[in-house]
């Protein structure tokens, strides 16, 4: 039986910070107020780092910092009070890119664990080895690399040094993340916590002599997503990972919805498990991956785990979802039933699927909806209100409800 490995989800903020531990993770990484690759309003402030730290840590769970973007000369002078400000708030690690960083906040704060972000792209022994003499206690590594290529790596380093790999979420079509795409075309540096994710964008050919006259790529009615990659899902091959040595399993999206922070984390967490405990039923396999359907993304592959890139659907640049999230269980209420915030539309007899860290695949209808004065409606249409609904006894509240659309 492998050793356990850590299941390590992300957060844009407290909601998904709580819905992630609830639904298994092992330790959350968030962004703060410094010099995290994620603009868009998902850096915590050091008051919510501390917050997070505290949930994280009464929970049993360990909390990861991103200061992963490239630092210049005057913020490189402001690392050492950063790093202390982050251990003082109870962070256990900070994730750093620059080698620069990485010996500020050592001298700084050398109570603080490092972890070498992936935007570093470690993708061998030696870089590994290498950070670990500078103090690193974790490597993530480069999202390029075979699993062949992370048991060799895994061989040649110390034991104690922890590895780190991505297994779900969206891939940078750029080496290790490192794109210069959004700053050539936008002035907003991915380097820098500023991605425009110009690769994204549909493109169209110009010819030289009829400017102003847009050509498509060929590919659909919608134009094309040439330079955008597809979606990484490693559940069919989890164990491999965890045999080659990885000893962190991360998930993507700390500019995710909640639904998305439960459900990719709750398919991990079961697919972990039922690895640990031996069991690998074909059919609990299935209902992973179409746990993993129901979230939006792009077409799925398993990354370059097995040398060039592997597709696992012919769908390019579009994105997929076969279910929408459409509110939060936040109260259990006498009489079987319970209270509901709304985030998308719900209408009296839609079929209602449940998320759940106890349970998969429970539904129940939308019967007897009422405001909570107990007057009976038809629609719950309004974001972030509330209304009651009845519901099986094993619903509680932090569930996620959802509508199947396909």
């Amino acid at each position: 039986m492998p050793a356990r490995p850590e299941l390590l989800a992300p957060a844009g903020d407290l909601e998904r910070l709580d819905t992630a531990l609830r639904f298994g993770a092992d330790a959350v990484y968030v962004g703060g107020p410094r010099l995290q690759l994620r603009s868009g309003g998902v850096g915590f402030s050091m008051d919510d780092l501390a917050e997070a730290a505290r949930r994280a840590h009464r929970a049993g769970r360990k909390l990861y910092v991103t200061v992963n973007a490239f630092p210049t000369n005057d913020e490189l002078d402001a690392l050492g009070d950063y790093a202390q400000a982050l251990l003082g708030a109870g962070a256990d690690a900070a994730i750093v890119a620059d080698l620069g960083a990485i010996s500020v906040m050592r001298k700084a704060a050398p109570a603080l664990d490092i972890h070498v972000s992936t935007q570093a792209n470690c993708l061998n022994h030696a870089a590994a080895r290498a950070y670990w003499d500078m103090g690193a206690t974790r490597v993530v590594l480069g999202r390029e690399m075979t699993l062949e290529q992370i048991a060799q790596l895994r061989a040649k380093t110390p034991a104690e040094l922890e590895l780190e790999a991505f297994v779900h979420g969206a891939m940078c079509m750029a080496w290790s993340g490192r794109c210069m795409i959004s700053a050539f075309l936008t002035g907003r540096s991915a380097n820098q916590g500023a991605c425009t994710q110009s690769c994204r964008w549909r493109y169209h050919l110009v010819e030289e002599k009829r400017p102003g006259e847009f050509f498509p790529i060929e590919e659909d009615e919608r134009g094309t997503t040439l330079l955008s990659s597809f979606d990484l899902n490693c559940i069919d091959f989890l164990d491999q990972i965890i045999d080659a040595g990885v000893t962190s399993l991360k998930i993507e999206g700390r500019m995710k919805s909640p639904f998305y922070v439960a459900a990719v984390t709750n398919a991990y967490r079961r697919r972990v498990d039922g690895i640990l405990s031996g069991n690998t039923a074909p059919e609990d396999l299935d209902a992973l991956r179409r746990e993993l359907d129901s979230v939006s993304h792009r077409a799925y592959a398993s990354g370059f785990y097995f040398g060039e890139m592997k597709r696992h659907a012919p769908e390019d640049g579009v994105y997929l979802q076969d279910c929408a999230f459409v509110g939060v269980v936040k109260q259990r209420l006498e009489g079987g039933r319970v209270r509901v915030e709304v985030r998308n539309p719900i209408r009296e007899g839609d079929a209602l699927e449940v998320l759940s860290p106890h349970s998969l695949g429970l539904r129940f209808p939308a019967a007897r909806m009422t405001d909570t004065e107990g007057q009976p409606i038809a629609t719950a249409s309004v974001p972030l209100s509330v209304f009651d609904v009845d519901a099986p006894e094993a619903v509680e509240p932090g569930d996620l409800l959802r509508l199947r659309l396909r």
